[in-house]
């Protein structure tokens, strides 16, 4: 840009833009075993299970202060800007989604995120997706980072081991959210 050329001919340096960085709790939901409940239920019914799902969704992020971030399918992706009200968060949805019949699969992580548009992006971010991923029906998985961060928070972990992270370099410690 011609405003940043002259501003680096006048003071001899080139202002650096840092991007926007936030450290953010990212949740990642998926709906468990949703194709074959989309197969016995029929396309209405699903779009209407579907619905409901995501009202519960948004009603719970609205009662811990999430912020939705992005949806594709039966899955949502939510910031928060605490992992104890997260977690909570990911408890309530779970035992909510269960009078629509359903389960979910949610996991977190909390780290730098790169703000991007409405959204977030950037290495924490595949990060929760990948543990989310580790998660089974009914399981809220944790990273050890955010096991870490709310110790003294009287939530409760059953350790879950090491794993490899597809496309994430190293060993990570999970953890059950008891």
């Amino acid at each position: 840009m011609i405003a940043d050329q002259i501003e680096e001919f006048i003071t001899g340096e080139r202002r650096r833009l840092e991007p926007d960085r936030v450290v953010a709790t990212v949740m990642f939901t998926d709906i468990a075993g949703s194709t074959q409940r989309a197969a016995e239920v029929g396309d209405a019914r699903w779009r209407e299970l579907r619905a409901s799902w995501h009202a519960v969704m948004r009603k719970e992020l609205a009662a811990f202060r999430g912020r939705e971030v992005d949806t594709a399918g039966d899955g949502l992706l939510a910031t928060f800007d605490g992992p104890a009200r997260a977690i909570r968060c990911a408890c309530s949805v779970r035992e909510r989604v269960h009078a629509l019949g359903l389960q979910v699969r949610i996991g977190l992580h909390t780290g730098e995120c790169e703000l991007s548009g409405e959204g977030v992006v950037g290495i924490a971010v595949h990060i929760g997706a990948r543990v989310a991923a580790m998660a089974g029906p009914d399981e809220i998985l944790v990273s050890s980072t955010v096991r870490d961060l709310v110790a003294g928070s009287g939530l409760q972990f059953v350790d879950r081991g090491s794993h490899q992270l597809k496309g994430v370099p190293g060993e990570w410690r999970l953890y059950l959210v008891g």
